[in-house]
């Protein structure tokens, strides 16, 4: 072999020995690699822990505001309720101070004149009356019509049936057992009526 071709070689050997790592070194590197993802792994999770913890702190906080806001619209509704209440209740004293009146003045009258007084008792259970309607349809509410009208079951609750009289539509309320009150569309309160029954119906409770 020439002299020329062993330094070839020669050459080529040497730069394979510097190509190629040894075998700690390719270890080394072999480590280094999980290594590093594992850190970001790591990284990766902490970040996750800490997006989550503020969620969770943004969840607790919301919730405990919706709380707050539950109790303060329960409280405010209680509030407007007792308003309410009394809204409606301190005209009523009124009444009750002017029916105190008249009863008080028809017992000084009994004394004198028992014809008297029954006239002032009169006078006053009438004039608490009025007033009492008054009172109430400044409320808003109003009595419901019933005699001479159609029966509406909207209106009216049906106590009984009675022949309809002569020139008398049946189906017509002939008689108010109890008056019904409603509050603009809303119904308080049905009135009880007798209605006109067809001429060969069977009256009926």
């Amino acid at each position: 072999m020439s002299e020329e071709m062993k330094t070839t070689q020669r050459a080529e050997q040497v730069n394979e020995n510097e190509s190629t790592p040894t075998a700690p070194e390719a270890e080394a590197a072999a480590a280094e690699a999980p290594a590093e993802e594992e850190n970001d792994l790591v990284a990766r999770i902490e970040q996750l822990e800490a997006e989550l913890a503020q969620v969770q702190d943004k969840f607790l906080r919301t919730a405990a505001e919706l709380q707050n806001y539950r109790r303060r619209v329960e409280q405010e509704k209680r509030q407007l309720l007792e308003m309410g209440k009394a809204l409606a209740i301190r005209p009523l004293l009124e009444v009750l101070d002017d029916l105190e009146r008249s009863l008080e003045a028809a017992r000084q009258a009994e004394t004198q004149d028992p014809g008297a007084a029954y006239h002032k008792l009169r006078e006053g259970v009438e004039l608490v009356h009025q007033k009492f309607l008054t009172e109430l349809a400044r409320l808003g509410v109003e009595p419901i019509e019933a005699v001479g009208q159609p029966f509406d079951p909207a209106l009216h609750e049906a106590m009984m049936q009675q022949p309809a009289p002569e020139g008398v539509t049946p189906g017509t309320v002939l008689q108010e057992v109890q008056k019904g009150y409603r509050m603009g569309e809303r119904v308080l309160r049905h009135s009880r009526v007798v209605v006109a029954a067809p001429p060969d119906g069977n009256s009926q409770a």
